[in-house]
């Protein structure tokens, strides 16, 4: 007689049934705290200051803009526009890479000979994690005045095409899972699985899914960081200028590592599940030989070699799988921390491979689970130790992200402690949108007044500077410049400090003359943050004088 496999039990279908809304709402649980993990970060880059400063009043029209930002940023010669009252551009177009050492700062050249009145200053970058970020902010040479220039509303990596790009980044993550975890399942837990036609199809889709998907946002990476339109990713120019950034090399070579997991399913389902299926290595039923027949020694031996042999080319086979697949899935688990919040900071050597353990444990763990509900659903008879297996995989997964969680958590205290800027980013950039202060300057307030005091030898200018420009104490310079540019020593020279909003001063500042033309004074107590009047009284004569005055941002 023929030994057969044992019908799979009505009973135990229909406990594996019952089973599955509780998979399902477990499943349902480990999705939302996969794509809450997968969330962009806040830590963007962030503009930390600029020159002339937002809401700034300047005497002369500045020859340039710089902005200054919490990491490092990617900017092109379009990426500061700065435009006149009218809504013209009155920038050379040229961008001026001023960075230096841990400074980041860039520059646009502006035209000279620009008329009063106020400015806009628009700005968009890349920042280091690959996000866009965009800014804008006004300023006014000679007073403030009426601009035809609306500010824009919508930030960079917004509107529907920022919605789309989440949408594919997120479909990018889910067939990523899939593809891992279905292999990994079907390898780790349930080698016959690799025959299984509801598996195949599973593995199948997560990696269309996620060549897609990254497809996708190599094709919307122009607009995304860009202009917003759809039209752009037909831009042939700009989808070039994309694979020369970090994140274009990352899509890149995602495609081609996707190209070598195409190669791995094929043999996966091809060679290996043909193997599986011939040696019985799970769930065999019998030899096939009839109990009564004569025996047949050197038949049964032969038969029993060959059935070796041919056991431990597919444990071979498998083992070889494994490690390719595994070399695969780390190689584009990889693409993502080389090109997002892993790679920026000042320690990447440990975050970059803790974000890549981490990437793989969850595809472990729950594309695992989403292979092991299709099989209870789609194969009833699936052995118990299938299941156990899973087990296991699924406790050494999540001891893995335990320990990635250990990794980050030490990882952000150093940065606290050693002040990098993921840490700062967040918060420098509430500080500049906060309506409740005004921005912090990151160096001395430097003003520049003329004055005309109406009689002979009465023009000329002041210069001011405040260091560090901050509620405290602060030291004052101050130089007196005649119309020739030569220092002017006055006869007198007197300066106050008011904050209106909160009614306070004017509280009058005593200098010191240091040299002709030269005053200085130390421990100036500014008591609040906010947007202080500087009043300087020039005198040129017993009866020529004059008060000029300028509103500053002390933070």
């Amino acid at each position: 007689m023929t030994a057969t496999a044992p019908a799979p039990s009505p009973a135990r279908a229909a406990r594996a049934t019952a089973r599955l809304p509780r998979l399902v709402l477990v499943l349902a649980a480990l999705l939302a705290t996969l794509f809450a993990a997968a969330a962009p970060a806040s830590a963007h880059a962030a503009l930390t200051a600029s020159d002339p400063k937002d809401g700034a009043v300047v005497a002369t029209a500045p020859a340039q803009v710089t902005l200054s930002f919490s990491e490092q940023v990617a900017m092109g010669d379009d990426s500061i526009r700065v435009m006149d009252p009218a809504g013209k551009r009155v920038d050379t177009g040229e961008l001026r890479d001023m960075c230096s050492g841990s400074t980041i700062r860039y520059g646009t050249a502006l035209h000279s000979g620009l008329p009063d009145g106020t400015y806009t200053v628009a700005w968009q970058a890349v920042s280091a994690d690959s996000h866009p970020v965009s800014g804008a902010f006004t300023f006014s040479i000679g007073a403030p005045s009426a601009t035809s220039v609306a500010l824009p509303d919508q930030q960079a990596g917004g509107g529907p095409v920022g919605i789309a790009y989440g949408i594919a980044r997120y479909a990018a993550y889910a067939g990523f899972t899939v593809l891992v975890g279905g292999g990994a399942f079907i390898l780790l837990c349930w080698r016959r699985g690799a025959a299984e036609r509801s598996l195949q199809k599973l593995v199948v889709r997560g990696w269309v899914t996620l060549t897609a998907a990254t497809l996708a946002m190599l094709v919307l990476r122009t607009p995304y960081t860009g202009s917003g339109k759809f039209a752009d990713a037909f831009d042939l120019d700009g989808l070039r200028a994309v694979l020369d950034t970090k994140t274009g090399a990352s899509f890149v070579s995602r495609l081609l590592l996707l190209g070598a997991a195409a190669l791995f399913i094929a043999v996966l389902f091809g060679a290996y599940a043909r193997r599986q299926k011939a040696s019985g290595t799970e769930g065999a039923g019998g030899t096939g030989v009839c109990a009564d027949a004569p025996a047949d020694v050197s038949g049964d031996v032969s038969a029993a070699d060959a059935a070796k042999e041919a056991k431990e080319e597919t444990s071979d086979l498998g083992f070889g799988l494994a490690i390719g697949g595994t070399v695969v899935a780390g190689g584009i688990a990889a693409t993502w921390a080389l090109a997002e919040h892993a790679s920026t900071g000042i320690q990447p050597g440990i975050a970059m491979p803790v974000d890549v353990l981490h990437l793989l444990a969850v595809a472990a763990w729950l594309g695992g689970l989403v292979a092991l509900l299709v099989a209870l659903h789609k194969v009833p008879d699936i052995e118990r130790e299938a299941v156990r297996r899973f087990s296991r995989v699924a406790f050494i997964s999540v001891l893995v992200l335990a320990e990635a969680g250990v990794a980050v958590v030490l990882l952000a205290v150093t940065t606290v402690l050693t002040s990098t800027e993921p840490g700062r980013a967040a918060e420098q950039e509430t500080g500049r949108s906060s309506s409740a202060g005004p921005a912090v300057p990151n160096r001395a307030v430097k003003i520049t007044l003329p004055f005309d005091t109406g009689g002979q030898n009465g023009k000329g200018s002041v210069r001011l500077e405040l260091d560090p420009g901050r509620v405290g104490a602060n030291t004052l310079h101050l130089w007196a410049d005649g119309a020739d540019g030569k220092p002017l020593d006055l006869p007198e020279i007197k300066i106050s400090f008011t904050l209106e909003a909160k009614e306070i001063g004017p509280l009058p500042v005593a200098p010191d003359r240091d040299a002709p033309g030269h005053w200085s004074a130390t421990g100036v107590q500014l008591p609040l943050a906010g947007d202080w009047r500087i009043d300087v009284t020039v005198r040129t004569s017993d009866i020529d004088q004059t008060t000029v005055q300028k509103n500053v941002k002390i933070g």
